[in-house]
């Protein structure tokens, strides 16, 4: 059967063979642009890129080129396996062998090639084809692990909220579901003109920047990171990003909150993009002050909510239904269940199930449990309480278990105790309890070369104390208690958030 993303394609190609589906921006710097008559064309040219392989990751910014690989391989019924440009050489170590990658695309062969040498995989380089945007390079590994007999259509992997990232294996017909729900939510239409803000591996800029924009006829702009501001996974020039809203005469986007900050500090300098009609935000809990203030000032942002577990999107605020404070309503094929405990338990289009392992967790009714806290009003706004569990997500969407990072803290002889704080900001903020005050900083930086950006810390608060069960600061077992030590330090936590990613 014919991937239905790729009819509605065929069939712009046949309506509006000259209308740009693809815009971006050249090696020379100029504009570049693949209009729906010859997008398939130019996606099955780079086929020979990865010859038989069955299983193919990619690592590339978020460009023309990158979306032809991936519809190419979508065409072909191919394992397409996004590797996040923000992960660290063990990262990409566990997420090539545990989908068993046999070949990796890039537009950037010396970092691919950094990485694969210190996760000490053998490879070679086995084609190269010029891009529009940028050269590509085909790196074949040369013992690739054995395939699973179960195939998947893609393996998205989070950013790791245990250091180990989770392959979230999905198939097309869950992917597609949600992209046509989200056409129908975001009313999209050709006259859109997409802008992509968020790097082409995260799920949500995938299906609802590439697949709701093609298949509504719809046109992408995809100028990659640096155009729009983005600097490595949570840096963000916010002025580049507004001028790249304006310059490109955006009608739609998908943010993380930290981009919603600086669009409404444009915003209120003046520079307003005025032909936006649709901003997602999510990713992250969004500030009801913070949607407030882009209210005020008249931007059309609309607060979401999904997981990858879930194909992205389950809920969505809209022009016809917004109510702040809510992530929206569900979606068209959406089905919620409410937990005794209060937990969100979601059904409709959901993933085969975690690499390695057998299926997904769900019940009966084919109900999976999110881990998130929430409850529905009379109206049926979905409304969130935080999370089951001690994992909280950054300003830029990033996963991050603070026993991960403190353990990486902890391990160092400077530093004696951890907690780390950074749910909904920019940064993370931690408290330490120090063996040598003096060395501490040292002591971060070390521990922080181990890990990926998004999870290191960038910036530290001295404790007047230890943590320990007399003053209620740890667990009988000496595990640090956060509320307790995020109480006792709120005033020094929040001028650190305050003065935004400060690296020690």
């Amino acid at each position: 059967m014919a991937d239905p993303l790729l009819q509605r394609i065929e069939a712009w190609r046949r309506s509006r063979p000259d209308h740009p589906a693809l815009e971006g921006i050249d090696r020379t710097g100029g504009r570049c642009v693949v209009r729906y008559g010859e997008l398939m064309a130019r996606a099955r040219a780079l086929r020979p890129l990865w010859g038989a392989a069955r299983c193919v990751a990619l690592l590339c910014d978020t460009t023309p080129d990158c979306t032809l690989l991936d519809l190419a391989l979508i065409e072909q019924g191919m394992a397409v396996v996004p590797i996040p440009p923000f992960f660290s050489a063990g990262q990409v170590h566990h997420l090539l062998t545990s989908a068993a990658v046999e070949c990796v695309v890039t537009d950037r062969p010396e970092g691919l090639r950094a990485l694969l040498d210190a996760a000490q995989l053998p490879y070679e380089e086995a084609a190269h084809r010029d891009g529009l945007c940028a050269p590509l390079v085909a790196f074949r590994l040369s013992a690739p692990a054995r395939r699973s007999a179960r195939h998947f259509d893609k393996i998205t992997f989070t950013s790791g909220s245990t250091g180990t990232p989770k392959g979230v294996c999905l198939r097309n017909r869950a992917i597609l579901t949600v992209a046509r729900s989200l056409v129908q939510a975001s009313a999209a239409s050709p006259a859109d003109r997409h802008l992509a803000l968020l790097p082409y591996a995260t799920l949500l800029e995938n299906i609802g920047g590439i697949y709701v924009p093609l298949l509504a006829g719809a046109t992408v702009i995809q100028p990659g990171a640096a155009a729009v501001g983005m600097e490595g996974s949570s840096g963000l020039d916010a002025r580049r990003m507004g001028e790249a809203l304006i310059r490109f005469a955006a009608t739609s986007c998908i943010m993380v909150p930290q981009m919603l900050l600086g669009l409404v500090g444009c915003t209120e300098a003046g520079m307003r993009p005025t032909r936006l009609r649709f901003a997602a935000v999510g990713g992250a809990p969004v500030s009801p002050t913070l949607l407030e203030r882009a209210a005020a000032l008249g931007l059309p942002v609309y607060e979401g909510y999904g997981l990858s577990e879930a194909a992205s999107v389950v809920a969505v605020n809209t022009p016809a239904a917004n109510r702040i404070g809510s992530v929206g309503r569900p979606l068209a094929h959406v089905r919620l269940r409410i937990a005794d405990d209060g937990e969100l338990w979601v059904a409709g289009a959901l993933m085969e199930g975690y690499l390695q392992q057998d299926g997904a967790s769900c019940d009966a009714d084919g109900f999976w449990p999110t881990g998130d806290l929430a409850s529905l009003d009379d109206e049926g706004f979905l409304h969130l309480h935080g999370r089951k569990k001690q994992i909280y997500i950054t300003a830029f969407g990033r996963n991050i278990a603070p026993e991960w990072v403190e353990r990486e803290l902890t391990i160092e002889p400077a530093i004696a105790q951890a907690a780390l704080f950074g749910e909904g900001q920019p940064c993370n903020v931690a408290v330490i309890v120090p063996r040598d005050p003096a060395g501490v900083e040292a002591a971060v930086a070390r521990a922080n070369s181990r890990l990926p950006d998004y999870a290191r810390v960038h910036t530290f608060v001295l404790a007047d104390a230890p943590f320990t069960p007399a003053n209620g600061l740890a667990s009988p077992t000496g595990a640090p208690l956060r509320d307790q030590i995020g109480h006792r330090y709120r005033e020094a936590l929040d001028a650190c958030f305050r003065q935004g990613a400060h690296h020690p």
